[in-house]
């Protein structure tokens, strides 16, 4: 299990990100305790306790809760004590644990939140079949959600799925591989935090222009953070992140550091390309060194500067918004997505 519990994980991104707003950190905290008791409650809906160990799994592996806090932000725009508010942020919370556990099948992932991935423990076959539950566990709550719910977390899940066979298909002859790596994230990424701040401004009642402006916001974010995951991959170890270091480099998945490398034309990179360019992925001496060389090279930078460029737009979205803590909340995110560590 992590160092770092599930519900101090959570603390700490809101401590960050709420500084010197007492009743909001609070409205937050309380919020995020229901969320998650509703989030186990979920999970033990499963008839077969075999099935709830499973789809429960990560649910108390815990995370940074990152989706259903920028739910509960949103809904701050309009009645944050609105009906179904809670119900909304889990359903955020659920579809993003269901895409960890089809990820990590299709990463060979063996360790998630600092505890043996579901197929390293369960297998492939049953990791996907977790997924799908809770997948449909989620469409079931967004049922009972505004009329537009339904179809807003239909969109995402297509969207999910189409970032994961994009990712799987590779680029195109006519599709270049930063355009392809961008589509690849907007649909994994992005889709799912613009989908947690729109289902929380509609479920709040907010207005058509606020619940835009906050899903435009959602899209940025969800890059840039996307970007400063494939940046960590890279210079964190695996007790910060919970996650393997280096996993992506060794199994040939290619984050924007890695794919500006190997487009890049710097003398000084040929061997970073030359071990980049391994068919079969990077393992032992050989991955060891390409860490090492990524750490000083220049498309480390690169990738930080494109970071920053849509944490810029993400805040261009935020423009119009009503002033208050919450919109200084969603600005404060924007400064802990470019210099987080895990």
């Amino acid at each position: 299990m992590s160092t770092l519990t599930a519900s101090a994980r959570v603390r700490s991104l809101v401590s960050r990100i709420v500084v010197r707003e007492d009743k909001l950190e609070s409205r937050l905290s309380g919020s995020l305790e229901l969320v998650e008791k509703r989030l186990v409650e979920c999970a033990g809906r499963a008839s077969d306790p075999y099935v709830a160990d499973v789809v429960g799994y990560l649910v108390a592996a815990g995370g940074k809760r990152l989706r259903p806090l920028l739910t509960l932000l949103a809904a701050e725009f309009g009645d944050a004590g609105a009906l179904g508010v809670i119900d909304a942020a889990v359903v955020s919370e659920l579809t993003h644990v269901a895409s960890l556990y089809h990820d990590d099948v299709m990463d060979q992932a063996r360790i998630r939140h600092g505890v043996p991935s579901v197929n390293a423990r369960w297998g492939n076959s049953v990791a996907v079949m977790a997924g799908n539950w809770l997948l449909a566990m989620s469409a079931q709550l967004s049922a009972g959600l505004v009329h537009s719910a339904m179809p807003l977390h239909a969109q995402t899940s297509e969207r999910l799925v189409r970032g994961q066979l994009l990712e799987l298909l590779g680029p195109t002859a006519d599709d270049g591989p930063l355009p392809h790596y961008f589509s690849v994230i907007s649909h994994k990424t992005a889709a799912l935090l613009s989908l947690s701040l729109r289902l929380g401004a509609l479920q709040s009642g907010a207005s058509a222009d606020v619940c835009d402006a906050l899903a435009e916001y959602g899209e940025q974010l969800g890059v840039a953070f996307q970007i400063s995951d494939d940046l960590l991959d890279i210079t964190s170890s695996s007790a910060l992140t919970g996650k393997e270091h280096g996993k992506d480099l060794s199994v040939g998945v290619v984050g924007l550091p890695v794919l500006l490398a190997l487009t890049g034309e710097d003398a000084g990179d040929e061997e970073l390309r030359a071990l980049l360019s391994s068919p079969t992925g990077l393992a032992g001496e050989d991955h060891r060194r390409a860490l090492d060389l990524l750490r000083e090279s220049a498309a480390m930078g690169q990738a930080r500067a494109i970071r920053d460029e849509r944490l810029a737009m993400a805040r261009s979205a935020l423009r119009g918004l009503p002033a208050g803590p919450p919109l200084r909340a969603l600005d404060a995110l924007c400064d802990v997505v470019a210099t987080r560590t895990k």
